[in-house]
């Protein structure tokens, strides 16, 4: 039942496209229900498939001249960013009930948004992958364009350049990869036992996992993301940097690590102590790590702050995917999850319940409003996603990134010691931000008789859409075994065979 995730987003899509344009609510439900029964599919999917290895869905031929097939399947590491997605669109849902601008454009384009979502995550024929993660592409664009804010149509036609430019990266070792296996299949298994040659592997890998980092926000290729994020409406914006960025280093594993395992061998000789590319991204992703945080400290609009958080938080999952040992991969693939519920939650706690409320996100402003007792409900809700996102324990987030550090430390111990550094700015600029935008006591502003009125109270939408995103995280902290005895025995599969 997993494949009809896809097949109902598409048809949600489609029927919303041809909805007449006065019927918002019946937009808003409908979405909510595709929304919904993806989730629901995503859940049996998941629980159906604990303990079980990789299981075929759909096996048919697509191109049979080129030996491409419409291949669907899903392992452990399918199962939990399924799962990841449906959260994400049912909560996206609930923070865009106040879209009222061509309201059933909007959720067909976010519909067929999380259709090319699953899509890829569920494709385990190359070229099917590969023609999913280009779907995904286009809908992100008119969703910033059309119902974005600030520079919407700069940051919109940015992040497009930016998926492009690395789609075509990865299009060309793709293309690279069938031709040197022998142009007689495109299947991931297939690809994974084709023994390319190490002197392919070492130009083909770093071409096509820079190609993927790129959507994942590998600095210095992240410079699309806060902007992206700050453009772009909540729903979108939750999106992004819940499912999105998560794309991309799914594409770093599953196509990048798993087709090009010998890319990451040492070159034979070593320049200022870096010697292999899996040295080079590893550096890469702890610059992330720490100038993510860095700038995210510095930050006036709150927005931004939560942007370059994501940029930080992703340098976790790209530092424990080169790892290349269990535990590190096994915590980058929790990470994904994890950061997609926390960065999902505090995006709809800036851009729908506080910005909708007090037409600012510059926290010099949001300082004088005292927040804490007219948006008690936001506050504490902050609150929670902060200390999530800081890594608290109790919450995913901090089992996935221990594992990825304890997953360093095994690799090169100073990876660990510099990305702690971006933890602890982490917590710097995540308290910083929630004292100055909800505990402050700085006195009301000469011109606070401007938002001297009452903010409109808390919709039942937004407290479901923080209900679940929160208790998500919360559970998985709580019992992270819930996701890692899915997760470990295919990172374990993926590492030991290739793509199997």
């Amino acid at each position: 039942m997993l494949a009809w995730t896809i097949y109902l987003s598409f048809a949600g899509a489609l029927v919303l496209a041809v909805l007449p344009a006065g019927r918002p609510a019946l937009a808003r439900w409908l979405a909510l229900a595709v929304a919904v029964a993806g989730l629901c599919l995503g859940v049996q999917g998941f629980v159906l498939g604990m303990g079980q290895g990789r299981t075929v869905i759909v096996d048919l031929p697509w191109v049979p001249s080129m030996g491409v097939h419409y291949l669907l399947a899903a392992d452990g590491i399918s199962r939990v960013l399924v799962l990841l997605t449906g959260l994400a669109a049912v909560a996206g849902v609930l923070f865009s009930w106040n879209i009222e601008l061509r309201t059933n454009q909007f959720f067909a384009f976010f519909l067929a948004l999380i259709g090319g979502v699953y899509g890829v995550f569920l494709s385990f024929d190359l070229f099917l992958l590969f023609v999913f993660y280009e779907i995904a592409i286009v809908p992100k664009y008119f969703l910033i364009a059309i119902w974005g804010s600030t520079r919407r149509e700069y940051a919109a036609m940015k992040l497009a350049l930016y998926s492009f430019a690395g789609s075509a990266m990865v299009l060309i070792g793709l293309l690279a990869a069938y031709a040197t296996s022998g142009g007689h299949s495109t299947s991931l298994v297939a690809l994974g036992h084709a023994g390319f040659p190490v002197s392919f592997q070492m130009w083909c890998f770093p071409l096509v996992f820079t190609g993927f980092a790129i959507l994942a926000g590998m600095w210095p290729f992240h410079t699309w993301a806060p902007t992206g994020h700050v453009a772009a409406p909540t729903a979108a914006s939750m999106l992004l940097a819940g499912v999105v960025m998560k794309l991309g280093a799914y594409g770093c594993l599953r196509v990048g690590i798993a087709l090009f395992p010998h890319g990451l061998d040492s070159w034979g000789f070593s320049f200022a102590g870096i010697g292999s590319w899996r040295d080079v991204f590893a550096i890469l992703a702890v610059i992330g790590i720490v100038y993510g945080a860095l700038v995210a400290l510095a930050q006036t609009d709150f927005k931004f702050v939560i942007g370059y958080s994501s940029v930080s938080h992703m340098g976790f999952v790209l530092l424990g995917l080169v790892t290349l040992n269990q535990i590190g991969v096994t915590g980058a693939v929790l990470q994904m999850f994890s950061h997609g519920v926390i960065a999902g939650l505090l995006f709809a706690i800036v851009g729908r319940i506080v910005y909708e409320r007090t037409h600012t996100r510059q926290l010099a402003e949001l300082e004088t409003m005292h927040l804490s007792k007219r948006l008690p409900f936001a506050a504490w809700a902050f609150v929670i996603a902060g200390m999530a996102s800081m890594g608290l324990p109790g919450f995913s987030g901090f089992v996935a990134e221990l594992q990825v550090l304890v997953g360093a430390w095994i690799a090169k111990p100073w990876w660990t010691i510099a990305a702690g550094v971006g933890i602890v700015v982490g917590v710097a600029y995540t308290w910083r931000a929630m004292q100055k935008a909800f505990f402050s006591d700085a006195p009301p502003s000469p011109h606070l008789h401007e938002h001297g009125h009452e903010l409109a109270a808390i919709t039942w939408p937004e407290m479901a859409g923080v209900g679940l995103l929160s208790l998500a995280s919360l559970g998985v902290g709580l019992y992270p075994r819930i996701l890692l005895d899915t997760i470990e025995p295919a990172v374990k599969a993926l590492l030991a065979g290739g793509a199997q």
